[in-house]
């Protein structure tokens, strides 16, 4: 094995404590397998398999990254943003994401019953039997799947439940400059996750509203992922230097709830340098001799 492959790293991973299929223990049993040298787990709005995780990878020699992910308010879009190296025993991060818990499993059951209305004859039971822990829209696509309404996951986002879809239900979020403070008050950096679901094409709009955030406390940009193209990478990239910011990547590694997720890819299937873990570590420290 080289020192390229000992220093694989994967930095947006979802366990059962959100909406992954494998418990945050296998899930660094898998990272150990894929010979990857650490992980950041980052579950969505949640930081209840962090300990876990981190007991796993003492024990596995896997470096584990206590991370999060929250949702935020961004009606022309999606904005969700990634908070590293947090602590995740902070008295304000869970209460916020209790909160966020509670909204949450408000939510699932109002999709289940558009989806009822549609014809789509999927329970509650069904849903809970396929989450091993927290439930989300995956294991509500997934259920579909299986039911054969759809053909793959990504079909039952595109058909029912992303935004703007038959079944889609809002929910509350917090607003980015308040998710950005509960990631900073935590001793976390705060990186703004995969930028293509924002929706913005034109790079002058998209800097600008990068500015914005960056205004908040945003400190990084998530370039390296699976669904961007090498065009947008170059993008992304010459956004974060003309910023400053520190770029970052991760599969959005779900498990079999999602299509095409492989642990430790970033972009078309290239692998992540643990560099990218160091220049977050960097940021964080120049941030604290300030």
């Amino acid at each position: 094995m080289t020192k390229d492959d000992m220093d694989r790293i994967d930095l947006h991973t979802h366990s059962n404590c959100s909406d992954g299929s494998l418990s945050p223990r296998e899930l660094v049993q898998l990272a150990k397998k894929r010979d990857l040298r650490a992980i950041a787990l980052t579950d969505h709005d949640t930081v209840a398999g962090v300990a876990e995780a981190v007991r796993a990878g003492k024990e596995l020699g896997v470096e584990v990254v206590p991370g999060v992910e929250i949702s935020a308010q961004y009606p022309p879009g999606t904005m969700h943003i990634l908070g590293y190296c947090i602590t995740p025993s902070q008295p304000e991060l869970l209460k916020a994401l209790k909160k966020l818990q509670k909204v949450r499993a408000a939510r699932n059951p109002k999709i289940i019953e558009r989806l009822q209305a549609l014809g789509l004859e999927i329970t509650t039971d069904e849903v809970l039997n396929l989450s091993r822990g927290q439930v989300g829209r995956p294991h509500i696509a997934k259920a579909l799947v299986n039911r054969g309404y759809v053909s793959s996951i990504d079909e039952a986002f595109s058909r029912y439940l992303q935004k703007g879809a038959v079944a889609y239900v809002e929910k509350f979020r917090f607003s980015p400059r308040e998710a950005i403070a509960l990631i900073r008050g935590a001793g976390g950096l705060a990186v703004l996750a995969h930028p293509f679901t924002l929706g913005i094409t034109e790079p002058r709009e998209l800097t600008v509203l990068v500015e914005e955030l960056q205004e908040m406390g945003l400190a990084g940009m998530e370039v390296f992922y699976p669904d961007h193209t090498q065009e947008t990478v170059v993008l992304y990239q010459d956004i974060a230097k003309k910023l400053g910011l520190v770029c970052t990547g991760g599969s959005d590694f779900h498990g079999n709830l999602r299509d095409h997720s492989y642990l430790g890819n970033g972009v078309l299937g290239q692998h992540l340098d643990y560099g990218l873990l160091q220049n977050i570590r960097e940021r964080l420290q120049e941030r604290e001799n300030s």
